[in-house]
C-alpha cells in the first residue's frame, strides 16, 4: 500500500510538472518549420446502414491516431518509474483530422476519450466514431450489386509542411467487425493521396480508406427477383384461356398491376438517377411484354368472335395459319391428332359454299316447272311442297356454311394464340437468364 501510495503521489507531480507551461493550442515541435509526423489507422467495427437512396453510409468506427508532442516527456527515474499515464485528450494538443466527405448534419466528431501518454513524448488517441459519409451509390446491377464507399480522412487547417498524415497500416482493421446481415465487406485498402486545392498552394495530405462492399441479394432474390419470374410466366397463360371464358383480358392487366407494385417498391429504395437497377430494367420489359401481349389478346379475341356477315378466311392464312402454323402448334380439332394428316381445308365447305340443285326457292321451282308431273294431274299441288322443302335445305346449306367460315376464324384465333403463348413463354425465360447472367 506504500508503494501504491507513492506511485499515486508521483503521478500527480508528473501532472503537475508537465502541464505547469504547457499550452495545447501551439503545434508541439520544437522547430516550426519541420512538419510533425501523424500516424493514423482506422478500424471498422459496424455498418450501421446504407441508405441508397440518399447515398449515405453510417459506420462505427475506432479510429487510432499517434503523434509525437516534444514539450511532454519526462525521465521515468525521477517520477518512481512512471513510463505512461492516461489522461484526457482536451489537456493536450491533438491534430484536427476529420472526416472529409463527412454527411452528418450536426457534423459530429469523435468522443472526448483519454489519450496515452508516454515518457518519450508519444501521445495515442483512441477513440470511437458514429460517421456518415457520402458514398456514391451506383445501382445498376441491383440487387447483385457492389460499393465502393471512400472515408477520407485528413486535417482540415494543416497542410502538409506542417502535419505529415500517414497511414499506420496498408488496409483497415477488420479484425473485430461486427458481420452485416445485407452487406458483405470485401476489403478496406487505405492510400494516402498529396492533393493541392485551388485555393491554396501548399499540398494537403489525406489518407482514403476504400471499403468495398458486395451486397447480399437473398433477401432481394426471394422478395423481389423471384415473384416477378413467376408472375411473368402467368402473363403467356392468358394466350391458353379460352376466348368464351371472359378472363383473358384480365389476367392480362392483373399481371401488369402487379408487376407495377414490385416497380414502385424498387423505385422507392433506389436513389433517383439515370442509371437503372437490373432489376428495374427486367420489371419494364417484362411490363411491356405484358402490354404487348394484353393487346394481342384483344385483337385475337375480336378475330374469334367474327359473326357470319365476316368474310372467308383468305387463302394466304388458309394456307399459313390454319395448315403450317396449326401444326407447328398442335392446335386440332376433336378426334384429330397434331401427328395425324389432316384433311385439306376447305373441301368439306365447297360442296355446301357452292349450293345445290335446291340452294334457293327459284331453283327449285325452275326444275319443277321443267318437268312433267309423271302421274295424274292431281299430283301437281306438291311442287309447293317442294318449293318449300328447297328453301329449308338453301337456308340450312347456307347456315351450315357460315358455321364454316366462323369455325375458321375461330380456329384461326386458336392458332394465333397458342402460337404467341410459346413466343411469350420463350421471350419470358430468355429475359430471366439475360438478368441473372448479368448479375453473375
Amino acid at each position: 500500500p506504500g508503494c501504491r501510495g507513492a506511485q499515486g503521489r508521483f503521478a500527480y507531480k508528473l501532472l503537475h510538472d508537465l502541464f505547469a507551461n504547457y499550452s495545447s493550442a501551439l503545434r508541439p515541435v520544437e522547430d516550426m518549420d519541420r512538419a510533425l509526423n501523424v500516424t493514423l489507422q482506422v478500424t471498422l467495427s459496424q455498418i450501421i446502414d446504407m441508405d441508397e437512396r440518399n447515398q449515405v453510409l453510417t459506420s462505427y468506427l475506432w479510429v487510432r491516431q499517434a503523434w509525437l508532442d516534444a514539450h511532454l516527456t519526462w525521465d521515468k527515474d525521477d517520477y518512481g518509474g512512471i513510463d505512461s499515464i492516461r489522461i484526457p485528450s482536451s489537456y493536450v494538443w491533438r491534430p484536427d483530422i476529420i472526416l472529409y466527405n463527412n454527411a452528418d448534419e450536426h457534423f459530429g466528431g469523435s468522443m472526448e476519450t483519454n489519450v496515452v501518454l508516454r515518457s518519450d513524448g508519444h501521445i495515442m488517441w483512441d477513440s470511437p466514431a458514429i460517421t456518415k459519409s457520402s458514398c456514391k451509390v451506383d445501382v445498376s446491377y441491383f440487387p447483385f450489386d457492389g460499393q465502393r464507399c471512400r472515408l477520407t480522412f485528413g486535417s482540415w487547417t494543416y497542410n502538409g509542411n506542417q502535419i505529415d498524415l500517414r497511414n499506420r497500416l496498408d488496409t483497415g482493421d477488420l479484425t473485430d467487425f461486427v458481420e452485416n446481415v445485407e452487406w458483405e465487406v470485401l476489403g478496406m485498402p487505405a492510400t494516402r493521396n498529396v492533393i493541392t486545392y485551388g485555393c491554396c498552394s501548399e499540398p494537403y495530405p489525406d489518407v482514403t480508406y476504400t471499403l468495398l462492399l458486395r451486397r447480399r441479394a437473398s433477401f432481394y432474390i426471394f422478395n423481389l427477383l423471384l415473384p416477378c419470374i413467376m408472375v411473368s410466366f402467368l402473363a403467356p397463360l392468358g394466350f391458353y384461356l379460352p376466348a368464351d371464358s371472359g378472363e383473358k383480358v384480365s389476367l392480362g392487366v392483373t399481371v401488369l398491376l402487379a408487376l407495377t407494385v414490385f416497380q414502385l417498391l424498387v423505385a422507392e429504395s433506389m436513389p433517383p438517377s439515370e442509371s437503372v437497377p437490373l432489376i428495374g430494367k427486367y420489371y419494364i420489359a417484362t411490363m411491356t411484354m405484358i402490354t404487348a401481349s394484353t393487346a394481342l389478346t384483344i385483337f385475337i379475341m375480336n378475330v374469334h368472335h367474327c359473326g357470319p356477315g365476316a368474310r372467308p378466311v383468305p387463302p394466304w392464312a388458309r394456307w399459313l395459319i390454319l395448315h403450317h402454323m396449326a401444326r407447328l402448334c398442335c392446335v386440332y380439332e376433336v378426334g384429330e391428332s397434331c401427328k395425324s394428316p389432316q384433311r385439306a381445308l376447305g373441301g368439306q365447305g365447297s360442296r355446301g359454299d357452292a349450293g345445290g340443285p335446291w340452294e334457293n326457292p327459284g331453283e327449285g321451282e325452275v326444275g319443277a316447272k321443267a318437268g312433267v308431273c309423271p302421274w295424274d294431274h292431281c299430283l301437281c299441288h306438291h311442287d309447293s311442297l317442294l318449293r318449300n322443302v328447297g328453301y329449308i335445305a338453301g337456308c340450312f346449306r347456307r347456315h351450315r356454311a357460315n358455321q364454316r367460315r366462323t369455325g375458321e376464324w375461330k380456329k384461326v384465333a386458336k392458332v394465333m394464340d397458342r402460337f404467341f403463348m410459346w413466343i411469350f413463354f420463350v421471350m419470358v425465360f430468355l429475359m430471366s437468364v439475360l438478368v441473372l447472367g448479368n448479375a453473375a
